[in-house]
């Protein structure tokens, strides 16, 4: 059978297209009558409708337009949320659900591509966090987070479909670069409007809700940046090869602005990785680069930050990193010889804060630390599904060396890099940003597998019938 599917049969795309037109007439007036004043929320449905047009015409299109646009989307989605028997909806949980519907009917329509060794240790860490939900003490805030980890789960199987060749890794790299020009035109307008003067006090966060995701995610775009430029299987116009390699330095700049320390120090250390594995001459400029950041004054102040406000003292104001090893501290050890297996479910770390950290003044802190978050939430069980997932990670990657080995050290990378950051902050609750990780793991994970034929680019046809 050719790996092009057929599409969609005419007469199930009328069917679909008057059911959706019937649901659409009868909910309408309600829509408009409770969106009224929102004019973001109005333009929310005639949204739906062009996503729901698009998935019956061909899913990974869709995956693609979303993926594309997903980094922008957080402003947009932020303000589409409204609140149905206590819980908060909102187009982007729409649009979660469309990905995860994606998945199913990819896998569903073959099987044969899904990949059951990965997928396994995937479904240990989802099978846990399921009874995570069972435990936890806030019911609804554990089901989103559960769907948001079963969204991540569902783009890394998607890229299996989206990538056919090893010849495909290129196509899903060139799709996060282009993901990364909104936020980063954003992130200029942002500074145009802040100004030059106050740089100490500003902390570039472009589309994102938090300067530390807008961080992290320019530390992939920038891993994936040195992918396009430097590996043999991208093959650019010398007016693009110089157009990226401007873009590099745009990127460095704007992730000095966000003034997050853990994406620079990953950014650092996978950039030193690269020089001592393939280019020794990198060397010298990465021993310049930190003498040039702290001429930066907000790189500067941030730095310095870390020498003070070490000490618990009546009054004293912590440091960000003195702020974390306390709550950490303090979150092991509320931690009861009896909760250790399972922990205290899904999201019981953000809902007990106030209880067992002092110095919360009443506010729900998150761990800032996903290993202390996982031990907290669903125990040692938990940290050790985790583990072994990150484990087959590095196994499935390493054979991707074989046919792509800067392909290979730029996925094993963004693990290490996911690692490292995930040691200092709230990382599984940064949907945007873990998209964009998972899909270019799936991808590299695909290309190890040696998924199919040689390289070809991605068909739509490929993904119509799905």
């Amino acid at each position: 059978m050719s790996d092009a599917a057929h599409p969609p049969h005419p007469a199930l795309l009328t069917g679909g297209a008057l059911i959706v037109a019937l649901a659409v007439g009868l909910a309408l007036p309600l829509y408009a009558d409770a969106m009224a004043g929102n004019p973001v929320r109005l333009l929310a449905l005639p949204a739906l409708l062009v996503l729901a047009i698009i998935f019956l015409y061909d899913r990974l299109v869709l995956l693609a337009l979303v993926l594309l646009l997903r980094a922008a989307g957080d402003l947009v989605f932020e303000s589409t949320r409204v609140d149905l028997g206590g819980l908060a909806i909102g187009f982007g949980g729409l649009v979660n659900a469309f990905v995860i519907l994606i998945a199913v009917l990819l896998v569903a329509a073959r099987p044969e591509r899904f990949p059951r060794r990965i997928a396994s240790a995937w479904a240990g860490f989802l099978v846990v966090a399921l009874v995570g939900v069972a435990l936890a003490p806030n019911l609804g805030d554990a089901v989103r987070t559960y769907l948001g980890l079963l969204s991540y789960f569902a783009v890394f199987v998607s890229a299996f479909y989206f990538v056919k060749g090893e010849g495909d890794f290129k196509v899903c790299v060139k799709l996060v670069l282009l993901s990364s020009l909104l936020p980063v035109a954003y992130g200029l307008a942002e500074l145009a409007m802040h100004g030059l003067g106050g740089l100490q006090a500003f902390r570039m966060k472009s589309t994102f809700a938090h300067p530390n995701i807008f961080a992290f995610y320019l530390t992939l775009v920038l891993l994936v940046s040195l992918y396009a430029l430097k590996s043999p299987a991208v093959r650019l116009t010398p007016l693009r090869r110089v157009l990226l390699t401007a873009y590099v330095p745009l990127l460095l700049g704007e992730l000095l602005l966000t003034q997050t320390r853990s994406a620079w120090v990953a950014c650092f250390a996978i950039f030193a990785l690269y020089a001592l594995l393939f280019e020794r001459r990198y060397l010298v400029y990465l021993l310049l680069a930190p003498a040039l950041a702290l001429m930066v004054p907000g790189v500067r102040e941030r730095v310095l930050d870390l020498g003070s406000g070490n000490e618990v003292v009546q009054y004293a104001k912590l440091n960000s990193f003195a702020w974390r090893l306390q709550i950490w501290e303090f979150g092991l050890r509320w931690i009861r010889p009896e909760n250790l297996p399972l922990g205290y479910g899904l999201g019981a770390f953000k809902h007990f804060a106030p209880v067992f950290f002092p110095y919360s003044g009443g506010v729900n802190f998150g761990a800032h630390n996903i290993y202390v978050q996982i031990l907290f939430e669903l125990g040692a069980i938990g940290l050790a599904a985790f583990a072994w997932l990150v484990a087959r990670l590095f196994a499935s990657l390493r054979h991707m060396a074989a046919v792509d080995r800067l392909g290979a050290f730029v996925a094993i990378a963004l693990v290490v890099e996911y690692l490292i950051i995930s040691a200092s902050d709230n990382i599984l609750s940064y949907l945007a940003f873990n998209w964009y990780v998972w899909f270019v793991l799936g991808a590299a994970c695909a290309v190890a597998a040696g998924r199919a034929a040689p390289a070809g680019a991605v068909t739509r046809a490929q993904g119509g019938a799905a």
